[in-house]
């Protein structure tokens, strides 16, 4: 998380709203570890990781309908969904992952 701070202090210093996705679970074999996160600005900035680049783009796009909705939302990649295959989550485990909005 400390790798991402500079970023989201930048993105709120200019005005920018930022989502926070972290991983808070894992289930099996997972990329990340629960405590990795990832910022993503209003503009689609992105900073930090949850998955290696496995689900990345589908976090995004979450996080961009999060800043849009104001409601945090926890979102499942694993395996055997068709949605976190076609994503290339193939590690055989399971990500649960939280993307808020920061209210700093």
């Amino acid at each position: 998380m400390k790798e991402i701070i500079p970023d989201i202090d930048r993105w709120l210093a200019s005005g920018e709203q930022v989502a926070v996705a972290r991983v808070v679970g894992v289930e099996g074999s997972g990329p990340r570890d629960p405590g990795a996160a990832m910022a993503v600005s209003a503009s689609g900035e992105v900073a930090g990781s949850v998955s290696g680049g496995c689900v990345e783009g589908a976090v995004v796009t979450e996080a961009l309908e999060v800043l849009q909705s104001g409601q945090a939302r926890l979102r499942t990649f694993g395996y055997s969904d068709d949605e976190a295959f076609a994503v290339g989550l193939t590690c055989g485990g399971t990500l649960h992952i939280l993307i808020e909005p920061l209210d700093w």
